[in-house]
């Protein structure tokens, strides 16, 4: 699983500067159905996290707005699952995260509560038991009045740089995205609350699924935050196997001309059911040299990786331009589509 019904719960007896803050707050509501009913009128809200959405950052899943069994994000597609309840932002891989990513204040508040020190390291690594009761990680609450409040998960550890009751400005760093947590990959959870229910920043007015009205986010955000149906996380070249665990932690052998093989990669997100994929590589003269083709999806993928390639002949690569084309066909036309290259 990519994410996580996160909550805090009272810190433990190592973090004793928090003690006195007994239980921090609960991330996920009683009624998933709650969030569609909260208050439109809100903060006026930045982006909580220091990256450009479609170049160093993507979101990878919204509020799950269905307040049945099933999960739908606020246009009732699929870029949610059962009862999440914040937006995530998604870096594109460890190096981005290791590079240092701030996480910062998406309106002006008080800081309210706050937890530092547990460790960056993928569930895929302890499990989900080793973070029974800390799933948010290092995390921090921000009060905004009037019932208001934000609150930011998944921090590296050490990271956060605000200190409790301390007043922030909208756009402020309070510290930045890590590992921590119930999470398998660098992002920030970000939840926003209003008397203690959730509220999709989306669709805040929508008192129905898929009834998007009264967005959150400043005006500046618009284009920036318009909804995609998919995107591509990772592209590139490699020289040997490819997996998702290299792309994920950036370590990918890099393309050369006599490596063993010449290997096209992506890792798109928020793919559909039906979903047909396809990536096709060519030679610096126009010849194909290999093509994947993946069969309808049977069902909505939070990641999906493929790749195409073949063996380095024994001359070498010739030197030159090397193109993939990556595409997604959806409903008969092509729904997300990326071009790269790599030169040898």
């Amino acid at each position: 699983m990519l994410a996580f019904p996160c909550r805090w719960t009272t810190p433990p007896a190592a973090f004793a500067p928090l003690a006195a803050l007994a239980l921090l707050v609960a991330c996920s509501p009683s009624d998933p159905s709650e969030a569609a009913d909260a208050t439109p009128l809100g903060p006026e809200l930045v982006l909580p996290v220091d990256c450009v959405l479609g170049e160093t950052c993507e979101i990878q899943n919204y509020v799950d707005r269905d307040p049945g069994p099933g999960a739908k994000d606020y246009t009732c597609a699929s870029r949610s699952y059962q009862d999440h309840n914040g937006v995530d932002i998604r870096l594109p891989d460890m190096a981005a995260q290791r590079a240092g990513v701030a996480v910062l204040a998406a309106a002006p508040g008080r800081v309210a509560r706050l937890r530092d020190g547990v460790a960056d390291v993928s569930v895929r690594t302890t499990g989900v038991s080793a973070v029974d009761g800390v799933e948010c990680g290092n995390g921090v609450v921000i009060d905004h009045g009037d019932g208001w409040e934000s609150q930011y998960c998944h921090l590296a550890q050490g990271s956060v740089i605000v200190t409790q009751d301390a007043k922030v400005r909208a756009g402020q760093p309070i510290a930045r995205i890590g590992l921590s947590g119930q999470t398998e990959y660098p992002h920030l959870h970000f939840t926003l609350r209003k008397d203690g229910q959730v509220v999709d920043p989306f669709a805040p007015a929508g008192g129905e699924v898929c009834e998007a009205k009264g967005a959150l986010w400043s005006a500046d955000l618009v284009e920036a935050l318009a909804y995609k149906a998919g995107a591509v996380l990772n592209t590139g070249f490699s020289s040997g196997a490819v997996s998702m665990e290299s792309i994920e932690d950036a370590g990918l052998p890099p393309a050369s001309a006599h490596a063993p093989a010449l290997v096209a990669y992506v890792r798109a997100i928020g793919l559909e059911a039906g979903d047909v994929q396809r990536l096709k590589v060519t030679g610096p003269d126009g010849t194909p040299l290999a093509e994947t083709t993946i069969d309808p999806l049977d069902g909505p993928k939070a990641q999906y990786m493929l790749y195409a390639g073949r063996r380095t002949p024994p001359e070498g690569w010739a030197p030159g331009t090397y193109t993939a084309e990556y595409w997604v066909e959806r409903g008969g036309k092509r729904a997300l589509a990326q071009r790269f290259e790599a030169s040898l």
